[in-house]
């Protein structure tokens, strides 16, 4: 990404990990912002630097913005998802530098994570947000997030997203929820 100059951000499961959920992955989700026209000089970039397409016809990307590869030395795969206008160019600006083992990355804030995660709606991405709410309740910007919520349902015509963040919120402030929690086997 720094070598083309790419505005980045890592998300999914391992910003959730990163947040404070304690889940394990077996891959790595990016957005960058890479215009469709420069798609195969980028995956010729990635293949250099050791990765390789898995899945990369053009109808595909086209339709779902989404390239696929594999590290090759250790397998992982990596899904960069390519940033559109709106909600990802708004997440890309309120990304945080995280330092990983002596690598600064952008991460996707912890607010944008619980709101990505809640629209996606699975049940491993609401425990995902559960437990960054968890993790880091009194430093999330709540009302932010509500009115994000707020204006993702008016938008979208639900009524589901702002009660399943509530009830999250809620959960993390009670001492005896949270102790219960711990009491629980996985």
């Amino acid at each position: 990404m720094a070598e083309r100059g790419l505005p980045w951000y890592l998300f999914g499961a391992q910003a959730a990990i990163v947040w404070g959920s304690p889940r394990l992955s077996a891959d790595v989700d990016i957005t960058a912002t890479i215009e469709l026209a420069n798609v195969d000089s980028f995956i010729e970039t990635m293949r250099r630097h050791g990765f390789d397409a898995t899945f990369s016809d053009p109808d595909f990307v086209e339709r779902t913005r989404v390239l696929v590869f594999v590290h090759r030395s250790t397998h992982m795969p990596l899904d960069v998802v390519l940033a559109g206008p709106g909600l990802e160019e708004d997440f890309l600006r309120r990304a945080i530098f995280v330092d990983v083992d002596g690598t600064r990355i952008p991460v996707i804030s912890p607010e944008d994570l619980i709101i990505a995660k809640i629209m996606a709606g699975r049940s491993k991405d609401i425990e995902d947000a559960r437990s960054v709410i968890h993790e880091r309740r009194g430093s999330l910007d709540g009302e932010r997030i509500r009115t994000f919520l707020g204006l993702l349902e008016q938008a979208l015509g639900q009524s589901d997203l702002l009660p399943v963040f509530e009830k999250a919120w809620a959960e993390a402030k009670s001492p005896l929820k949270k102790a219960r929690r711990k009491e629980t086997p996985n």
